[in-house]
């Protein structure tokens, strides 16, 4: 007794050619950008750090961080030219905010990859 019963792998379709997949370079741009601006944790925590503040946080980030000014400096140069982050040095004082817009746009980007609604890629379940 005890037979088991072996479950078939499910077959996946082929792969359609590179012409016939969903494309929008522009956005494809914006999301890879955008991406790459949150490839480090230190600038998904600052992000972090400025999304939960809903507001302006004025002084160094450095010292927030466990983490040397300039450090903290060439990850929010980044985060800044991607548009994630808005900020402003003026003398010894200094601004920074999340970038709503900027924000909106990633998740908008981010929720087109794939329906949300869909359960999934069967073919790929094991």
């Amino acid at each position: 007794m005890g037979g088991s019963l072996r479950r078939e792998p499910q077959r996946c379709s082929p792969c359609p050619p590179p012409d016939a997949w969903p494309s929008d370079p522009e956005a494809d741009r914006d999301l890879a950008r955008l991406a790459r601006a949150l490839s480090h944790p230190v600038r998904v925590g600052i992000v972090r750090l400025l999304a939960s503040q809903q507001r302006c946080l004025y002084g160094d980030l450095a010292d927030r961080l466990p983490l040397a000014k300039s450090t903290v400096s060439q990850h929010l140069a980044i985060l800044k030219e991607s548009g994630l982050v808005r900020g402003e040095v003026e003398g010894p004082r200094a601004c920074y905010c999340i970038d709503a817009a900027g924000l909106r746009r990633l998740q908008a980007l981010l929720a087109g990859l794939a329906d949300p609604s869909d359960d999934g890629f069967p073919c790929c379940e094991e």
